[in-house]
């Protein structure tokens, strides 16, 4: 699933080809990617002749500010992002008009396309089609992601305000950096790194971390989201950035899906368990 670094990637790469610009038309073949208004030919209808005031993230959701009051979220889930170019119905199915970036495998599946005033196409690739789009009323979405918790590369997440939210706090460390109430936008990869980073093992208890390990866990989650965006994110699976192109992350990735191979730090042979669901990935003996 896209997290943070890849939410903030496709947002940037989107102002420059589609901030200012208007919704024509939308197309799509599976509807049930919108969730609100529940009717696809509502939001067809609604979102027509809107223009793009703003794009911007929050968590993992990218979120455009239209005109009349209106905010479009798509939030990409498991194997969803999104691409800006032009395509063409052929055998209906949709195909690039010119050989090149979009012509990725990954980059295929598209079931959602907004069409623009200036002829270009926004589009949707989601191979498991579990993304979800939502049209809102602005002030009501504002409310609504009220309930999220802080994000962590703003310059008001002090490591004073994260010390503060791990009060009262008891659980497996790797599942409470991921909770989108506690902290925004922390996903299964950049947790497993960010924990690697601080040495810390994703099954303790938070509650028993001392001043130092919450030092190594502050620092090395900003380290790891912020290296994230600047390389443009994680692409080993589905993910690609709205040009098409693979982001740069994986050269970085030190236990993520690194099972059986050495760490980078002490040789040790990377180990991956399961719990909550998720996997978790970590070295036995740098993270004790």
């Amino acid at each position: 699933m896209p997290e943070l670094p890849e939410v903030q990637t496709t947002v940037n790469g989107l102002k420059p080809k589609v901030l200012k610009r208007t919704f024509v038309d939308v197309w799509s073949d599976w509807k049930k990617t919108i969730k609100k208004p529940k009717d696809f030919e509502q939001f067809r209808k609604d979102i027509k002749n809107k223009k793009v005031e703003k794009i911007w993230r929050r968590a993992k959701n990218i979120i455009f500010d239209l005109s009349d009051g209106y905010s479009l979220l798509i939030h990409q889930k498991m194997t969803g992002h999104l691409l800006v170019g032009k395509w063409k119905m052929e055998n209906s199915i949709w195909k690039p008009e010119k050989q090149g970036l979009l012509s990725d495998p990954y980059n295929r599946f598209l079931h959602l396309i907004f069409f623009l005033n200036n002829g270009g196409m926004m589009a949707l690739s989601d191979a498991r089609k579990f993304a979800k789009v939502e049209l809102w009323k602005t002030n009501d979405l504002k409310k609504e992601l009220e309930k999220l918790g802080p994000e962590p590369l703003e310059k008001t997440f002090t490591f004073k305000k994260f010390k503060e939210i791990f009060q009262n706090k008891k659980g497996r460390v790797k599942q409470i950096i991921m909770n989108p109430e506690i902290i925004a936008g922390v996903g299964n990869i950049y947790a497993s790194e960010a924990l690697w980073q601080a040495k810390i093992n994703p099954e303790k208890n938070v509650a028993k971390l001392n001043e130092k390990e919450l030092v190594s866990l502050y620092n090395g989650i900003k380290k790891v989201l912020e290296l994230g965006v600047k390389l443009g994110g994680e692409s080993f699976s589905d993910y690609r950035k709205p040009d098409g192109s693979k982001g740069d992350f994986d050269t970085e990735r030190k236990v993520y899906r690194r099972e059986g191979q050495k760490c980078h730090r002490c040789k040790t042979l990377i180990k991956r368990i399961k719990f909550g669901g998720r996997s978790a990935f970590f070295c036995p003996n740098c993270q004790k």
